[in-house]
């Protein structure tokens, strides 16, 4: 066991914990944390995306004493926010959403996109959501509420 000290979504947390522990168990079971989710456990669909220093990671194959002082942000901080408050407007508006279970970490992959740029084109944002899985809407929806997301967010990101 160690203690392994971090940000979680914007909040210093110390937990006392065996240091290879995947992180996405720790935010589901530990921090009762259930946005990401247990979806292939390889790192290939995106389900348990989080932000690890604003850079998308997937959390299933992140040990937990990796992180030490480094911030974590899940879906759950994100919505806290005005940037995941438009993003999860814009998803709406779309029609982003069908299903659930790939939205948090579509959200995630999107700010994470949009922290980089601003200004993405279509190809950009098939791109930064590559290591994302949806079996619902397809993908053109999602695309258009990253770009309506950019545009209505202009200079939040």
């Amino acid at each position: 066991m160690s203690k392994i000290t971090f940000q979680l979504n914007h909040k210093d947390v110390t937990i006392d914990i065996d240091p290879t522990k995947r992180l996405l168990d720790v935010l589901r079971h530990d921090f009762k944390l259930t946005g990401p989710k247990e979806g292939c456990g390889e790192g290939e669909c995106g389900a348990c995306a989080v932000l690890l220093n604003d850079r998308v990671v997937n959390s299933c194959l992140v040990p937990v004493g990796t992180i030490m002082n480094q911030s974590v942000v899940t879906i759950e901080g994100l919505v806290a926010s005005k940037q995941g408050q438009l993003l999860q407007a814009a998803y709406s508006k779309e029609g982003a959403v069908q299903c659930g279970f790939c939205t948090p970490g579509m959200l995630i992959a999107s700010h994470g996109l949009l922290l980089q740029n601003p200004h993405p084109s279509d190809l950009d944002i098939k791109i930064g959501l590559s290591g994302n899985l949806c079996r619902c809407t397809g993908y053109n929806m999602i695309i258009n509420a990253v770009k309506r997301a950019a545009k209505e967010g202009e200079g939040l990101w």
